[in-house]
């Protein structure tokens, strides 16, 4: 058998013999890393571990602590789970299992309603079949063939699925010992190499998401490459139900949603309205300071409007349907472009006036579908940190690089520690449909937006398919402070809506030329902002932020007047307070105060009101003793008007 060269990341070469594996190369290299890899990348294409090799090829190995590896692992221990489950339930017909977020889960039909008992016995049927060591083999056969093996195994819901892919595909298929299942792969070469993984809970689902299809049961897993990595998981786990926006959106009293109004749509209550001005005046003050201009714009417009701008063509499903105004079609506006659009036409521009910033804090709607709402992170009513820049070539790139630079000096504020840019580029199959017909510009606006991040030194990653209908994009995604991913905001440049409303400006040799646009909104929505800013601290808001920022304490009815005028002095110095007149003992108070995660307490007792001072309590810190007041709140004004995030409550925020 003749020999192939394989050449591994570092550019080193294995000379093996023709036929050898991935998993053969892994035990040449060394135990460890042969306990440890899952899949292979062989050329450009990911593989099982178990493929042969029969020619020249480059190779990458992936243990399953990667991306890949991790994907891998999900989706095989999914495969894993529906193996027990057949095995546990022989009845039972299996549907899907993709993968999510940091886990996999499976759909069944099954009479029987799974409990958490039935979901103890099937993880431990897991650990046997994983122990077992099952050899998983991939096979190619035909769509026929495929129909005729699910049919044979009553497995009725595979069947719908092969009957909907072209007769043409080869269809692949997994099997360990006597569970065959249908996917594209790839998986782990065996199934001791799933090992540290835990079944979390199940729910209903209709099969493929149809109301009118049959009810089905859900469980849901997770799996990582070590035990630590799981036990850390399942712990930010349980810390992510303690900090759910929606359950410390109701505790705090930040916002609500009325079945009467309608889904979607909430309600801010005054505390969550407290937040959003914070965000607001922050942007404002940020923006201010960029050379942006503030405009408004109405609720809705004529439907011309959204024709005109391509909107209606890619954007409709996305929209509430027309209203009828005088025989017009008019829709309530789902963004801002072409408003902002119509004010820069509104005048002659030179280019001595460009780049002009337009930024506005306007509301927008949008149609999401019911099943898609979620709290405030999907909503449709949404409260838009938005702003379009128009620049020239010659400007783009230190435009589109400031925002950048602005959304890094957001996350300052906040605390993010943690987060990325994603350069979401188009297809090409996608061009005349999903993405406006200009593959020329598509790939020079990708290559500028490229070289500006490259030229700011900002990590990026690249992921085809996901940019805009008008032009390429920056999404940013960001951890919060126990490690749970979000989508937070946008940056996009549009080469082609300018054109279309015929938006100029006069260049220095009198000619008109269309300007480039940037659409950015560094703070995304307020809604999805506020939620994540709700489960990033926990809801231990920094002192700027926090609804209530100081509670007076009064110890008893005798220093009422005291703690009175205590308020009103803090009132009047803009600092946010309550004063806490009920007749509770002062540890009770206090109790409330935390409750209510009010950052300074103030107790108030005859020593205080003798003294003319206040014993100040801080959360995370405990008593502090007595101060003068006058020195309290020249301390509480700096760190409010300095948007500090105190240190105790940023590792409270990741610890709690």
């Amino acid at each position: 058998m003749p020999d192939i060269n394989i050449t591994l990341p570092d550019s080193s070469v294995k000379t093996m013999p023709a036929g050898s594996t991935p998993q053969q190369v892994a035990d040449q290299i060394g135990p460890g890393l042969a306990r440890a890899v899952v899949v292979a990348r062989v050329d450009s294409k990911l593989v099982d571990l178990n493929t042969p090799l029969n020619y020249d090829c480059s190779l990458e190995l992936f243990k399953g602590d990667s991306t890949v590896g991790h994907d891998t692992l999900l989706h095989s221990t999914a495969h894993l789970m529906a193996q027990a489950v057949k095995e546990l339930y022989p009845d039972v017909k299996i549907t899907i299992g993709p993968t999510i977020e940091n886990g996999f889960y499976y759909d069944f039909d099954l009479e029987q309603t799974f409990s958490d008992d039935d979901l103890a016995r099937i993880e431990l049927k897991m650990k046997d079949l994983a122990k077992a060591d099952q050899e998983i083999n991939r096979e190619e056969i035909s769509t026929q063939e495929a129909i005729e093996l699910f049919r044979d195994l009553g497995e009725t819901y595979k069947v719908e699925i092969i009957e909907d892919i072209d007769p043409k595909e080869t269809i692949t298929t997994y099997t360990q010992t006597n569970f065959t299942d249908l996917c594209r792969g790839p998986h782990v070469s065996r199934t001791g190499k799933i090992k540290y993984f835990k079944l979390l809970s199940t729910s209903g689902a209709y099969w493929r998401g149809d109301e009118s299809n049959k009810m089905l049961q859900r469980i849901y897993g997770t799996v990582f490459a070590s035990k630590e990595a799981l036990k850390t998981h399942i712990h930010n786990l349980e810390e992510a139900k303690k900090r759910d926006h929606r359950k410390l959106g109701k505790e705090l009293e930040l916002f609500t949603f009325d079945d009467e109004i309608g889904p979607g749509l909430p309600l801010w209550l005054p505390h969550g309205t407290v937040i959003i001005d914070e965000l607001e005046q922050l942007a404002k003050e940020t923006e201010r300071r960029a050379g942006y201009q503030q405009v408004r714009t109405p609720h809705l417009t004529k439907g011309k409007l959204y024709e005109k701008s391509g909107h209606l063509d890619h954007y409709r499903d996305s929209m509430y349907p027309a209203m009828d105004v005088d025989g017009l079609d008019y829709y309530v506006k789902p963004m801002n472009c072409p408003h902002h659009h119509k004010i820069f036409a509104s005048s002659p521009r030179s280019y001595r006036d460009m780049p002009i910033r337009l930024s506005e804090y306007g509301t927008c709607y949008r149609y999401e579908k019911s099943g898609q709402l979620f709290g405030l992170m999907r909503v449709r009513s949404l409260q838009m940190n938005d702003a379009h820049i128009y620049c020239t070539r010659e400007q783009f790139k230190d435009e589109f690089l400031d925002v950048c630079q602005m959304y890094i000096y957001y996350f300052k504020i906040f605390g993010i520690d943690k987060y990325t840019m994603r350069l979401s580029l188009h297809d090409k199959e996608g061009l005349g449909k999903k993405y406006i017909n200009e593959p020329e510009l598509w790939l020079k606006t990708e290559q500028w937006v490229r070289e500006a991040l490259q030229e700011g030194n900002i990590d990026f990653v690249e992921v085809p398919g996901e940019a805009a209908f008008y032009g390429p994009k920056i999404d940013v995604q960001v951890w919060s402070a126990i490690g749970k991913e979000f989508t937070l905001a946008t940056n996009q440049v549009d080469f082609a809506v300018p054109e279309k409303f015929n938006l100029q400006y006069k260049k220095e040799d009198g000619q008109n030329k269309t300007p480039l646009c940037i659409h950015r909104a560094p703070l995304g929505t307020h809604e999805r902002f506020i939620g994540f800013l709700i489960e990033h601290f926990g809801g231990n808001f920094p002192l700027w932020l926090t609804p209530i920022q100081v509670a007076v304490l009064p110890v008893s009815d005798k220093v009422l007047d005291y703690a009175g005028k205590i308020s009103h002095t803090l009132q009047d110095a803009n600092i946010r307070v309550k004063l806490n007149t009920r007749a509770d003992k002062i540890g009770a108070k206090i109790r409330q105060a935390e409750l209510e995660k009010i950052n300074v307490m103030l107790i108030i007792g005859e020593k205080e009101e003798v003294n003319a001072t206040v014993s100040v309590r801080r959360r995370f810190e405990g008593d502090l003793g007595q101060m003068a007041l006058s020195e309290l709140i020249a301390d509480l004004t700096t760190e409010i008007n300095t948007r500090r995030i105190a240190h105790s409550e940023k590792a409270e925020a990741a610890t709690e």
